[in-house]
């Protein structure tokens, strides 16, 4: 596989090499199932092998990429139980979540914010990112944030998947403004509701048209 050169910056050369590659995988140009050739990688970001494999680890361990002896390593393929898992944490965290900012006050100007980046697809997906992070920041629970946190690589990855079926950013984006807008105005019962009808909506989907397995 050839790649653009890109040229890594000297300091936190392992942090670059793990973003780089992650932004990739979550963007679509590393699409699922491609392989991950570590010398391929090396020769794109300007590094040695070393911080490539170390990123692959990491990335494995976030579940973006899956690693076999015999195979190396590739991204990750969503299949329905996998959309099914995400969504269903999802479901019930997010929304009390939410519900909970705004209770506190919270700001939700991150969100907004994130709602103007959508240029393009590449872009969509890691603004639908920052949006949904956004919305539970706030929440006064550190754990919570941190489990939330721990499933958006997962999470983003099953929306790249479901973008690539039927690209739905139109209605999604709909459903982000009113979201916002009932958090912004305090009403923290339905903009909890409305979340949580916004991830059932993709999540019933995704159900629908993705494998049971991917093998």
């Amino acid at each position: 596989m050839m790649y653009d050169r890109v040229e890594a910056p000297p300091a936190s050369r392992t942090d670059f090499v793990l973003e780089s590659i992650k932004e990739a995988i979550l963007n679509g140009k590393l699409k699922p199932g491609q392989a991950l050739v570590e010398t391929d990688l090396a020769a794109w970001l300007g590094v040695s092998k070393t911080p490539v494999r170390e990123a692959l680890k990491t990335l494995a361990g976030s579940g973006l990429v899956v690693m076999s002896p015999y195979r190396g390593a590739a991204v990750r393929t969503v299949d329905a139980a996998m959309a099914a898992a995400v969504h269903d944490v999802r479901m019930l965290l997010e929304p009390e979540a939410l519900r909970r900012a705004v209770l506190r006050g919270a700001s939700f100007d991150a969100a907004a914010d994130a709602l103007e980046d959508t240029e393009d697809l590449a872009r969509r997906s890691l603004a639908n990112r920052r949006f949904h992070r956004a919305l539970y920041a706030g929440c006064g629970n550190p754990l919570m944030v941190q489990i939330l946190d721990g499933l958006r690589d997962q999470a983003a990855l099953v929306a790249v998947a479901g973008w690539g079926l039927h690209p739905t950013w139109e209605a999604e984006d709909a459903e982000h403004r009113a979201i916002l807008a009932a958090a912004v105005e305090g009403a923290h019962d339905v903009a909890a509701d409305l979340l949580h009808r916004h991830i059932q909506t993709f999540a019933d989907r995704l159900a629908e048209e993705l494998p049971d397995v991917v093998r």
